[in-house]
């Protein structure tokens, strides 16, 4: 028996040991034929087809229209899609003001907030524009300090933080609705005091001392470059329009004046920008340029939702001027400018054109002719951009006895105020902006000479 159970043993175990041995077998097979092969190949060498100076000068030519993207592709100088004149208001913020767009175009006048914090002042402002042919007020909403004026709803802390609370504009815009007067936010942009101290990463700084610098009046300006900036600016602008102003005037959209002369001195940040420089002196600038022009583009982007317009006001030289170096130090191109605003207000006050400009001794003294002589750059200059732009000029309604000598300025009364008013009818410019510091104006003008001439 027991020698019976020794053979069984014996079998068990030869049958355990074959069947490891296939098991082993089919294992190594399955590793053999599962496990994938390594292979290694050679990839090319990629290298930049062009240098970091080729991109910038395209990057600069692009923007300036100069570049087709095919070879021999012509592409048509015209518009291919445009906007409806008349969108349905319900696509729009209701801000619960109601105010229609000037019949016969924006004729207005600038308020401080002093204007409209007195009531005598303001009472006696919005007679004068109901006895007149008058029907805008331009008024400040942020001043060129930086202050908001108006009480807002910002949920931006900084919003809040420079807002003086100085108006409550929500009623101010209730009577202006009340008299039919078309109201325009003016936002100092890029001139302000409160956050370039606030934030003196987005200003200007000398490269000498390392502090924010100043111009000669101790005025600071925050840096069109930061797109921080933009939003800041455009947070103020919301709030604007959602109280019911139908236009957002942006001022001292540039950067300081002369900065082509002094801005090797200065330490700031050009962010994306950068890859728009150029050492082409033909192109010498042209970031600066393209940051004012784009930020244009973006407020109005960003402002759509809202149903106002957007304008601009701008140096007049920069029309006569085209592209020229001081130019380019601002920003300004006055073209470029109008193709992404709904108005462009330039500054085309006789008294601020230097002795002999446009062949004229004394401007300010020729009022008329300066003013005819300034539309003829302005009509060349827009003669090819494509937007539907208004000409909506500011001109001059008071006495600068300051930029010019003894004999060459002159009071500005009702024949003066006249004078440049006529002066733009002949160029069939029917909108305007009067401009006085003080907010006080000249009675007797007729605004609406063309209507006198079509009878």
């Amino acid at each position: 028996m027991t020698n019976s159970n020794n053979k069984r043993k014996a079998y068990a175990l030869s049958l355990l040991a074959i069947s490891t041995l296939i098991l082993s077998a089919c294992n190594q097979e399955t590793k053999e034929t599962t496990e994938p092969t390594s292979q290694y190949y050679t990839l090319p060498q990629i290298t930049a087809q062009y240098d970091a100076q080729e991109v910038q000068d395209f990057n600069s030519r692009r923007n300036q229209g100069q570049t087709n993207r095919y070879e021999n592709l012509v592409i048509p100088n015209q518009l291919i899609l445009r906007q409806p004149d008349n969108l349905p208001s319900s696509l729009f913020y209701d801000s619960g003001i109601e105010i229609a767009y000037p019949a016969d175009g924006v004729k207005g006048i600038y308020l401080t907030a002093e204007n409209v914090a007195n009531a005598e002042d303001f009472n006696y402002l919005v007679d004068f524009v109901n006895r007149t042919d008058l029907n805008a007020m331009v008024i400040d909403f942020k001043d060129d300090y930086g202050n908001i004026i108006s009480v807002n709803e910002s949920d931006n802390p900084t919003v809040q933080s420079n807002t003086s609370a100085y108006l409550d504009y929500k009623e101010v815009l209730k009577v202006l609705e009340e008299n039919n007067i078309y109201p325009i936010a003016r936002i100092v942009t890029f001139k302000d005091h409160l956050y370039a101290t606030e934030f003196p990463e987005h200003s200007f700084h000398d490269v000498y001392t390392g502090e924010i610098w100043e111009d000669g009046n101790g005025a600071r300006f925050i840096n069109p470059f930061s797109q921080e900036v933009w939003d800041y600016t455009l947070d103020i602008a919301i709030e604007a329009a959602k109280m019911g102003f139908k236009d957002i005037q942006f001022d001292y959209v540039r950067f300081p004046e002369g900065f082509e002369s002094f801005e090797d001195t200065l330490d700031y940040d050009l962010g994306r920008f950068s890859a728009y420089q150029s050492d082409d002196p033909e192109n010498y600038g042209e970031e600066r340029v393209i940051a004012i022009t784009q930020f244009l583009a973006y407020a109005k982007e960003q402002l759509a939702p809202y149903g106002v317009d957007v304008s601009a006001d701008v140096f007049g030289y920069t029309a006569v001027a085209g592209n020229s170096p001081d130019v380019r130090g601002i920003g300004q191109n006055f073209a470029r400018m109008a193709e992404e605003v709904d108005a462009i207000s330039a500054m085309i006050y006789p008294s601020h054109w230097g002795t002999e400009f446009f062949g004229i001794l004394y401007p300010d003294l020729n009022p008329f002719e300066t003013i005819d002589e300034y539309m003829y750059s302005e009509e060349s200059a827009l003669a090819n951009v494509q937007n539907d732009v208004i000409s909506r000029p500011w001109i001059q309604d008071f006495t600068d006895m300051y930029s010019n000598p003894d004999g060459a300025w002159q009071y500005y009364g009702v024949e003066e105020v006249q004078e440049q008013v006529d002066a733009l009818t002949k160029h069939g410019v029917n909108e305007f902006l009067l401009w006085n510091a003080a907010g006080v104006y000249t009675e007797g003008v007729d605004y609406t000479p063309y209507e006198e001439t079509a009878q």
